[in-house]
């Protein structure tokens, strides 16, 4: 359910929130890391009405993540948000009449913290059933059935538990798809594409969302997780971090997969394939040390150098003429025209810029 309400446009107060100075290489259990993220949007070309989607940091709670206030900006425009809290989603809206120049600046902190999962100790989960469905369900990008039931069916055959199936499907993603930096921004997702033209290449969203795809297949709940990150990494990885404080291109989907034991898993094989393809020198093998290290740390961790959006799929734009989005992860706009390339900086243009603010 999408539910919407007018957005104040000046900053929340996090008055009273303790921010502790993290150790920055612990796992669960580590101190929160404190970051402004501002995105600045510019629609070069209007026609009519013009609107711009934005979407804002993870709005449930979650161990990893907590959103501490919103500021927005925008001279002669509207706004409000929607929001699908089953889906941590809040879109950020904004409407600018014929006339007035779409300009719109969001400026959000949101706090951080490492986060693992201990395998050696059983957790104590608490899951709605309802909401695990949610999670299992099939969407337009990520079909259970035919080719991608078949294929998870081979790929957990041997497996007597979830978690073993949870495994299984990880070190297959791991072994058999590879990165293709020739792929459009994240990628698109579709993963019957991917299974029926036997070509396993793409980026994180291709690569992470067909891990959720045969994990839903073969009954594990899973869900894609979209965000940016706004952070070098700490944990020596060049590839896994951003080199400056602009992070217009930094945009990151991870993975979170339900085992019943443990709860939500943090699962990561696309940055695996990341490290393989980038991390100087580049091209590594997959006995190379680096390598094994991010193929064992990325199932059952994330460094949070990076913030989540949502976990939502087939995202109805609020007021828009066009198609639902199979994931909503990066700024949208549209004109009397239409929707616009969301990647193409001569109609839309938009900085993301990224800074910590954690407390000495």
């Amino acid at each position: 359910m999408m539910n919407r309400r007018e957005f104040v446009c000046t900053a929340g107060s996090a008055a009273g929130f303790a921010v502790l100075r993290p150790d920055r290489l612990a796992a669960q259990g580590s101190g929160w890391r404190t970051f402004e993220v501002t995105t600045h949007v510019e629609v070069l070309k209007p026609s009519g009405t013009t609107r711009v989607w934005i979407p804002a940091a993870l709005i449930t709670p979650a161990p990893f993540q907590k959103t501490l206030a919103n500021k927005l900006q925008c001279d002669g425009g509207r706004t409000n948000t929607v929001e699908n809290k089953g889906e941590g989603l809040a879109i950020l809206v904004a409407e600018f009449p014929a006339g007035v120049s779409p300009v719109l600046t969001v400026t959000s902190r949101v706090a951080t913290r490492n986060w693992a999962i201990d395998f050696s100790a059983g957790q104590k989960p608490k899951a709605n059933a309802r909401d695990l469905e949610n999670f299992l369900r099939p969407t337009k990008l990520l079909p259970t059935d035919g080719i991608v039931k078949k294929r998870a069916t081979e790929i957990t055959a041997k497996a007597k538990t979830d978690f073993d199936k949870a495994r299984a499907i990880y070190d297959w993603i791991v072994e058999n798809t590879y990165r293709n930096p020739k792929t459009r921004g994240c990628g698109r997702g579709d993963i019957r594409f991917m299974l029926e033209s036997a070509d396993l290449g793409g980026k994180c969203a291709d690569l992470n969302a067909l891990y959720v795809g045969l994990a839903r297949a073969c009954g594990l709940p899973a869900r894609d997780v979209y965000g940016i990150r706004v952070a070098p990494s700490e944990m020596g990885y060049k590839s896994l971090g951003v080199s400056s404080e602009k992070v217009s291109k930094a945009q990151h989907c991870r993975a979170e997969v339900y085992l019943g034991r443990f709860g939500w898993i943090p699962v990561d094989p696309a940055d695996v394939r990341k490290v393989m393809l980038e991390e100087p020198p580049g091209n590594r093998p997959l006995h190379d040390e680096m390598v094994t290290k991010a193929r064992s740390r990325l199932f059952g961790s994330w460094e949070m150098n990076w913030i989540a959006y949502n976990t939502a799929n087939d995202v109805a734009l609020p007021g828009s003429s066009g198609p639902p989005l199979g994931f909503f992860m990066y700024p949208q706009a549209e004109t009397a025209e239409g929707r616009l390339d969301s990647l193409d900086p001569d109609t839309f243009k938009y900085e993301i810029t990224a800074r910590e603010i954690t407390p000495a």
